[in-house]
């Protein structure tokens, strides 16, 4: 019997791990559940991702692009607005854009603890997120300020507490070094 071409498979699985992992977290997470979520044969998990691990990998490099796309799009190069306001306003969206999505992405970056394949990509998303943020300030405020926004963004989760757009603006503001005058 001739093998069936289906190009999409790859990226259906990796929806699959995404909605798995998002409904009963990483732990419920099998080649067998991502199979029957995808509705593919078993094998095809196993072929495109031989372990877990693979399949994690191009799970978190997946949900991490979603909101570096927000956050490119909220910073182009060269803007000149109030960046604390601009940065408070990309978390509020993030996080009223879907809590599951943001509660997974959080599961799978922090799941790079116990499992040492997931550190290159969450680092990869660290330093993607600072040169984003270094678009419009300094290195070491953009860090700082990407570590400030994780912080905002954990606590809102673990409190399951309501985002207060204008405490995170201030709070951001307090890492940003004020404008040098024009002609100084």
């Amino acid at each position: 019997m001739p093998r069936r071409h289906d190009p999409g498979r790859r990226q259906r699985i990796i929806d699959a791990a995404i909605r798995v992992a998002g409904r009963d977290g990483i732990a419920g997470l099998s080649h067998r559940t991502v199979a029957a979520e995808a509705d593919v044969p078993l094998g095809s998990t196993t072929y495109h991702f031989a372990t877990l691990d693979e399949l994690l990998v191009a799970a978190l490099r997946q949900a991490n692009e979603g909101f570096g796309r927000m956050l490119a799009a909220l910073l182009p190069e060269g803007g000149d607005g109030d960046l604390a306001a601009d940065l408070a306003r990309a978390l509020g969206q993030w996080l009223t854009g879907g809590r599951t999505g943001v509660e997974l992405e959080y599961e799978l970056y922090l799941a790079a603890l116990r499992r040492p394949a997931l550190r290159p990509v969450a680092a990869e998303w660290t330093e993607r997120g600072a040169a984003l943020l270094a678009r419009r300030t300094d290195p070491v405020t953009a860090r700082a300020l990407l570590a400030l926004m994780d912080g905002i963004c954990l606590q809102v989760l673990l409190t399951e507490g309501s985002y207060d757009e204008e405490y995170a603006r201030a709070a951001l503001a307090r890492l940003i070094p004020p404008r040098p005058a024009p002609g100084t």
